[in-house]
């Protein structure tokens, strides 16, 4: 992938894999600036502790806020739902949401 392409100042969303294998889901107007304070260790956080990183997937938003609310949605979603974002299989997403609806049904009939 190729950063230098991005580095004018947008918004992103982007997901890294870190060395453990969990994923980082966080925005930013400069995603090549924000690629080298996570390889640095500059954020003393989660992903300092678990370098390298791996930026897996990424997305550019019209404005802050909008890419704000996607980094707050996907941050709440099972690790299972980020892989299928980050292979770009949306038929993917819809069967998780699909399980996720069906159960919480489920548990909603059972109290």
């Amino acid at each position: 992938m190729r950063l230098a392409l991005m580095s004018k100042v947008m918004p992103f969303v982007y997901i890294l894999k870190c060395a453990d294998g969990s994923y980082y889901t966080g925005s930013t107007t400069n995603l090549e600036l924000r690629m080298t304070q996570h390889q640095t260790g500059f954020f003393q956080g989660y992903t300092s502790s678990r370098l390298p990183v791996e930026l897996v997937w990424w997305n550019e938003f019209p404005t802050e806020p909008a890419a704000f609310l996607c980094e707050r949605q996907i941050k709440g979603w099972s690790r299972a739902k980020k892989a299928v974002l980050i292979r770009g299989d949306r038929d993917g997403i819809h069967e998780i949401v699909k399980q996720e609806r069906k159960r919480r049904e489920t548990l909603k009939r059972a109290t």
